[in-house]
């Protein structure tokens, strides 16, 4: 139960398709537009817009490692919902692919759509980086 001694942070991934990840855990840390964030349990109530970046999820496992594609972050009573239209976990990102989609990107003329497949290409090279 929330509030009790021991109880972490309840986590929801989603992206547009399906649940990304779920489960409980001691922190999340997230870029937002603001700045990066990290949120521990009793975090006050939150409401942020997430950049293209790396997430990191420290669960009893070991850290969980994602890379999501902009979208929201809320946290209210323990629970931490990280929303965004496109989400990967670290290992479902194939870097060979994610190389190779950078480099067509650097290619490109300056511009706004350049500027945003570079960011989502780095985040989740960082994301498949920060697993290993």
């Amino acid at each position: 139960m929330a509030g009790e001694i021991g109880t972490g942070l309840q986590v929801e991934m989603v992206a547009a398709d399906r649940v990304v990840w779920s489960g409980e855990a001691s922190m999340v840390i997230a870029r937002t537009s603001e700045g990066d964030l990290g949120v521990l349990r009793g975090h006050a109530p939150l409401l942020s817009l997430l950049v293209d970046a790396a997430v990191e999820i420290s669960t009893p496992e070991g850290v969980v490692h994602a890379a999501v594609d902009g979208g929201f972050l809320s946290v209210a009573a323990d629970r931490v919902s990280i929303l965004s239209e496109y989400a990967l976990l670290a290992e479902e990102i194939k870097i060979d692919e994610v190389k190779a989609e950078l480099e067509a990107a650097e290619g490109m003329p300056t511009g706004d759509e350049r500027e945003v497949r570079i960011r989502r290409a780095s985040a989740r090279i960082r994301a498949v980086e920060k697993a290993s």
